[in-house]
């Protein structure tokens, strides 16, 4: 394993880390520049402003989301992967269309997938793509819409 994949796979294991701190700053910093693309919902957030009300939004009702890291790999083209757990507990209004759900206070864990892209020749990331069932964080807190 060459020392470029080394570092990317640990600014993977940073930034995921700093998410779960919500260390903002530090996890804008592990980007060349800020985008994330969610495979689930369709949802682009590019640009620091852009994915700091992405983090801002997301944490209202799971502010204590956090992830745990199952599998971690190095792939072809400037690419790591990772499989791991998302957890939170249902603690503020969740929005979903023109409907919001008031806080349940019940906790969830799914298993989703995501790839970081890396800027050819650096251990900075491009862009992250999580992928995942738009609808399991709903069926594991079981609401009803």
């Amino acid at each position: 394993m060459t020392d470029l994949t080394e570092k990317r796979l640990q600014t993977v294991r940073d930034h995921m880390a700093l998410e779960c701190v919500h260390d903002w700053d530090a996890v804008i910093a592990t980007f060349e520049h800020p985008r994330y693309e969610l495979y689930g919902s369709g949802q682009v957030f590019d640009g620091e402003a852009d994915v700091r009300r992405y983090f801002a939004a997301s944490r209202v009702p799971f502010p204590d989301q956090a992830n745990e890291i199952i599998s971690l790999a190095a792939g072809d083209n400037d690419t790591v992967h990772v499989e791991f757990w998302l957890t939170g507990t249902h603690l503020g209004p969740l929005t979903i269309g023109s409907q919001t759900i008031e806080p349940t206070g019940k906790a969830f864990r799914i298993r989703m997938a995501a790839t970081f892209e890396f800027a050819p020749g650096t251990d900075k990331i491009r862009c992250e793509r999580p992928y995942f069932d738009s609808m399991a964080v709903i069926r594991a807190l079981d609401l009803k819409l």
